[in-house]
């Protein structure tokens, strides 16, 4: 019992030190040592590189190119002008009688995509902040409304998302981007509609009146933006490349050369899904780059070195996390608890796999980092208990990728707090909603997603 009180102290002390702003990349070995220390007294040096640090690297080793090419496109989306065209077509185009669902459609459309979910805030807000006033809309509603359209269905449900959360269960499962597609069209619409229900009737409640007269939007310089139809190409090329080299190109190469020691002895169902969404990000990088030459050219390589920059913090962050979840779950005490979440669902493994990952989501306040845990401690378990129950590796991908969006979107999620530094709102006046839409909502649209997969398989 001990032990297992020093990894939940270890996971307590992690989720307010990460809130208080200490950096993940110092607090994750050493959170991950003191429990060694404590638990066990173990060799500290050894856990540290033999274990840590393995798990580390392994992860980055596995998914850089995702982190890199996704910053790096959403970087030429935001210097091109792309991603500010976009928002302001969509949101203009709706008009202020659906503002709401303008801001929700503009970041979901950017971040499915591609488009990183902090660049679509940047993007969106100015212009979400002057359609609201001229709507009259209350201004708390703004970091609720960008979160259902960043944070949440785009990420998670989705087939074909290029999320990295939609990427991780690929090689654990040997699924592909698009896994149980028409589950996770029904979850995401799922959240979508419960999602804009809920701040429709929040907007009226709180009653007219945007809430800061003195708040001003930044006002930006459209001579050298694109048209709406070029901002819009790159995202949808995204899109048909990754089906195009998902289903089509990479099944007809010759990859039996995978099997040799030098390349891992794999097989290309391990590895497809990852291939495509990197063939699809960057032959739509160059497009990108083709169609907004004029714009891009004289700063081409200082927009590129920022978005290779902008990769590394969060996949280093994540990471790390990893690494703390490898530590964590080397620990004797932590049989039980895998234990505990094996069994909790019964005869059902798609609600085990849903508490578990959910649950280390929430600890981390991170989809990716509670995901990589759950998956590199317990994903093969899953995949075991998912055949044996008759189900499938596509549903148990999509139920790993929808359980993390959920208690990820906690008050301590790094997300929830850049955007809301963004919209100059604290947790106290707007984060109720973002807890609605990021949070409950989700969990429901997860357990119905439980629901129809276990009734319905996957589909």
């Amino acid at each position: 019992m001990s032990g297992i009180l020093v990894i939940i102290a270890a996971l307590g002390a992690l989720i307010y030190l990460a809130y208080r702003g200490l950096s993940l990349l110092l607090l994750t070995p050493a959170l991950a040592i003191l429990a060694v220390l404590a638990s066990e007294g173990g060799p500290l040096l050894a856990s540290y590189t033999q274990i840590f640090m393995e798990a580390t690297g392994g992860f980055i080793i596995q998914y850089f190119p995702l982190f890199l090419l996704g910053a790096v496109f959403g970087k030429l989306m935001e210097a091109s002008g792309s991603a500010r065209v976009l928002a302001d077509g969509i949101i203009r185009g709706l008009g202020p009688a659906r503002a709401i669902l303008a801001v929700i459609l503009s970041c979901a459309v950017m971040t499915y995509g591609g488009v990183s979910l902090f660049v679509v805030a940047f993007a969106v807000w100015p212009i979400a902040s002057a359609l609201f006033r001229e709507a009259e809309l209350p201004k708390v509603l703004i970091p609720a409304t960008i979160a259902l359209g960043a944070f949440t269905f785009t990420m998670t449900a989705l087939p074909g998302t290029p999320a990295i959360q939609n990427a991780i269960p690929m090689p654990y499962f040997g699924t592909t981007p698009f896994a149980a597609p028409g589950l996770g069209v029904i979850t995401g619409a799922l959240m979508l509609g419960l999602g804009w229900v809920w701040l429709e009737y929040r907007a009226r409640a709180l009653g007219p009146g945007y809430g800061d007269e003195d708040d001003t939007s930044e006002t930006r310089d459209t001579d050298s933006a694109p048209s709406l139809i070029i901002a819009a190409a790159p995202l949808v090329l995204v899109l048909a490349l990754n089906l195009a080299f998902t289903f089509v190109l990479i099944p007809s190469m010759d990859t039996s050369y995978l099997a040799q020691p030098e390349f891992g002895q794999t097989d290309i169902g391990a590895l497809r899904g990852v291939w495509s969404i990197i063939a699809a990000l960057t032959l739509s990088s160059l497009v990108l780059v083709g169609l907004n030459w004029t714009c891009l050219a004289k700063g081409l390589s200082q927009t590129l070195d920022a978005g290779a920059k902008d990769s590394l913090k969060p996949i280093f962050n994540t990471a790390s996390l990893v690494g703390f979840g490898a530590v964590i779950a080397s620990l004797s005490a932590f049989a039980l608890i895998r234990d505990w979440v094996v069994t909790a669902g019964g005869d059902n493994p798609l609600i085990s796999l849903a508490i578990g990952t959910s649950l280390l989501a929430g600890m981390t306040g991170s989809a990716s980092g509670g995901m990589s845990i759950a998956l590199s401690t317990l994903g093969e378990t899953y995949l075991e208990m998912g055949q044996a129950a008759g189900i499938s590796p596509e549903l148990l991908h999509r139920v790993t990728a929808v359980a993390t969006g959920g208690l990820d979107a906690l008050p301590h999620n790094g997300a929830v707090i850049t955007l809301l530094t963004i919209c100059g709102l604290t947790h106290k006046q707007a984060y109720k909603d973002i807890a609605m839409v990021a949070v409950i909502i989700p969990l429901v649209a997860l357990a119905v997603l439980i629901t129809l997969g276990t009734m319905l398989g996957s589909f």
